[in-house]
């Protein structure tokens, strides 16, 4: 019993000499642990999703003859329907000029904050 309590102390303490055995052992269990643990152990280093930038409006075609009109709820900056209407026109005038917003939609996260709004619009023929 002492044996193995002192060979794992000396593993602990890396005691061994470069190459010997259980040096070696050492080595290959470190790098198992490098290459194989991230296939099975979830570390949760992933990536965040690419969110747009706070003020990039994204665009989609409602296939309606209409579009529809993302913004992030930062650049809309509201707090009734009415002021959420009519921020998202002034946010719009500059790329479109006039045009008449058939409804407006907030986009929640999981937890349900508005995390952006969405407006359908109807361009002027």
């Amino acid at each position: 019993m002492s044996r193995i309590w002192s060979t794992i102390k000396s593993y602990l303490f890396w005691t061994y000499e470069r190459g010997s055995f259980h040096y070696d052992i050492m080595v290959t269990v470190i790098l198992l642990f490098i290459f194989v643990a991230p296939r099975f152990i979830d570390f949760k280093d992933h990536p965040a999703g690419q969110r747009p930038h706070p003020n990039e409006i994204v665009v989609t075609a409602d296939g309606n003859k209409g579009y529809i009109y993302q913004a992030d709820a930062a650049a809309v900056d509201a707090q009734d329907p009415a002021m959420v209407k009519a921020n998202f026109v002034r946010l719009l005038q500059p790329m479109l000029g006039p045009a008449n917003i058939a409804r407006v939609e907030p986009v929640r996260d999981t937890v349900g904050h508005i995390v952006a709004y969405r407006a359908w619009i109807k361009r002027p023929e």
